[in-house]
């Protein structure tokens, strides 16, 4: 409470000793509140469980004194918050006593209550400043921290590429790390703080209005502190109206950021095929494909438009009829004579601010509604990831010597066997080369043996981790300079020049040689038969124990198939090999044949190498 003197007037005097009370008392109260309605929603509500699932592990505490600073941060800003609230309220009290002393032509008293409205105001727009500062540095490290967790979270165990295969694949993950993570920590503060700040402001101001309320005479009746009681009849109807009107919004928002990304995407794709669909004249049936999804993002956008539109007016108008409301119920009272034109002034800021936070909900509605859809995204991923990482796999065991396959098991999403019960044992030296018709599961198996294929049972003992490199048709180039994609997945700090050079030649990409700290887009500098090379050179640097090549040499010519396995069988004679293909010139490099036979059916012969 403000410490106030028999004539309704500010002690001055030895008010910061009590504001500096009641700041910390409303503080511990803030705190203690706080955490039980988070743990009451956090277990009551979906949003809230969702809300934890994202936040907790971030802010909750440690051992170290790092895992203390989120935390700690965010009670520092609880504070300021509460401070800024009780700040509010004296310059409320120093406006007061302004008009008051204006009323009262009182000059020596109308200057001491504009230094103290500067002092007031000093302090306030101090502790805005530092809270601020503070806001974005929280900012920065949450959103570096649930990035780093979400990407984590994505890529472990594959979930990236097998959560194409859960039951409910989540469309663009790459947008919902990216834009969603930075909108659920801005949303989860304002809307966590602001809620807070307007609880804070509703209970001081309630006071101040009560006391500055009198009697009004409602049918017959007389209602004491009749403002307070018709401030939250006001605004409570009016926010339950705006509940009714926004909550589409909810749906709407969650279907923006989806048909948004999918546009996105489908421009991204044309781009990335730009040469194959310019070869076959594509360009119509494109157009026509983009015009579609852009349409849909137009129709939601029109559904959010009237719809806010419709919560706007609302807004707007019950606002606004809102500001009238103090003067014409204390006017009577002011010119009777029954109170002062300071308090008249203070009645309708106090009327303002209870309405204010009241509406906070009201107001807030259509960030709420984008929060909802960023907290349905976000954890609609984590459970995707979760969902690709319990999809059935084969059984891993490390074995540095040697391949041994048991009893593996592959089939088609509808059940349908590819392979069945494949048994084999690879030495070091020996090279397995799987034939078979198209359709057969020659790719299929190698995604098996590499745990991306989540229709597959049985054991494999292979060398893990960087002992084995897996060589697909197209390599995978990453963006930055050759030495980058000569590397990865390693960093290319792991390769000297020397080195770099030395491969390069190994494959005749030598004219590259000066090229390898350029950077470029090398998937498309570099023709597809330059690519696999270039991949060949990546398995000599990398000298793996098991090497896997999904018809890895199919944009070369036959000389230089050849030339490219008989420099992995001398350079890397105990590397054992798996590989994919369908030219009978590769029978000369490999000691073992599985040809597989479809419905299930293989077969294993010695080969000529």
């Amino acid at each position: 409470m403000s410490t106030r003197s028999a004539t309704g007037a500010m002690d001055w005097q030895h008010e910061w000793l009590t504001s500096l009370t009641s700041t910390a008392m409303t503080w511990v109260v803030t705190i203690l509140v706080g955490a039980l309605v988070v743990w009451l929603l956090t277990r009551c509500t979906h949003w809230g469980r969702q809300f934890r699932r994202l936040a907790f592990p971030y802010l909750k505490p440690g051992r170290s004194r790092i895992t203390w600073r989120p935390l700690l941060t965010l009670l520092l800003l609880l504070w300021l918050t509460v401070l800024a609230v009780r700040l509010e309220v004296l310059i409320s009290y120093a406006t007061n006593g302004l008009y008051t002393a204006l009323q009262g032509l009182d000059a020596k008293k109308f200057w001491f209550c504009v230094t103290v409205f500067m002092i007031l105001a000093v302090i306030a727009v101090s502790s805005a400043q530092l809270a601020y500062l503070i806001t974005q540095r929280l900012f920065i490290h949450w959103r570096t921290w649930l990035n780093e967790h979400m990407i984590a979270d994505w890529l472990d165990g594959h979930a990236y590429h097998r959560g194409q295969f859960v039951s409910s694949p989540v469309d663009n993950p790459d947008q919902r790390i990216e834009e969603d993570v930075t909108q659920f920590v801005e949303n989860s503060y304002d809307l966590s703080i602001g809620a807070i700040g307007a609880a804070l402001r509703l209970v001081s101001f309630t006071a101040i209005l009560w006391g500055l309320s009198g009697p009004m005479p409602v049918f017959g009746h007389e209602v004491p502190r009749a403002m307070v009681f018709l401030a939250y009849t006001y605004v409570i109807m009016a926010s339950f109206l705006a509940f009714r009107i926004g909550r589409p919004l909810i749906h709407l928002n969650f279907l923006r950021e989806g048909l948004s990304a999918s546009f996105r995407y489908a421009l991204v794709r044309l781009r990335d095929n730009s040469e194959s669909i310019a070869f076959s004249g594509g360009e119509n049936v494109e157009r026509a494909a983009l015009s579609a999804r852009f349409s849909t993002v137009m129709g939601n956008t029109w559904a959010i438009t009237k719809r806010s539109l419709k919560l706007q007016v609302f807004n707007d108008a019950v606002t606004q009829i809102s500001v009238v409301f103090p003067f014409l119920i204390q006017v009577p009272r002011f010119f009777s004579g029954t109170i002062s034109l300071g308090d008249i002034t203070q009645t309708a800021g106090a009327f303002g601010q209870v309405h204010d936070s009241l509406s906070f909900f009201r107001n807030a509605y259509d960030s709420f509604a984008t929060y909802r859809a960023t907290l349905n995204r976000l954890t609609a991923l984590m459970d995707a990831n979760g969902e690709s990482r319990g999809l059935s796999s084969p059984i891993f065991a490390h074995r540095p010597d040697a391949l041994e396959i048991e009893g593996l098991g592959v089939w088609r999403p509808d059940r349908q066997p590819l392979i069945e019960g494949l048994t084999l044992s690879m030495s070091p030296g020996q090279a397995l080369l799987v034939k078979g018709a198209s359709g057969s599961g020659k790719t299929t198996l190698l995604r098996s043996l590499a745990s991306l294929w989540p229709h597959a049972h049985g054991t494999v003992r292979r060398p893990t981790g960087a002992h084995t490199i897996f060589l697909s048709q197209q390599p995978y180039l990453p963006l930055g300079s050759l030495r980058t994609a000569l590397a990865y997945p390693e960093p290319a700090h792991r390769i000297d020049d020397e080195q770099a050079c030395e491969a390069l030649r190994w494959v005749q990409l030598g004219h590259l040689s000066n090229q390898i700290d350029d950077e470029a887009h090398w998937s498309r500098t570099l023709s597809p038969g330059e690519q696999q090379r270039l991949g060949f050179a990546r398995v000599l640097l990398k000298r793996p124990h098991l090497a896997f090549l999904d018809e890895a040499t199919s944009a070369v010519d036959e000389g230089l198939e050849h030339a490219l396995y008989s420099l992995i069988r001398d350079r890397l004679p105990q590397c054992i090999l798996v590989s994919v293909g369908h030219r009978s010139t590769l029978n000369a490099f490999h000691t073992h044949y599985l040809e597989l036979l479809g419905a299930g059916r293989w077969g294993m012969a010695p080969g000529g190498g």
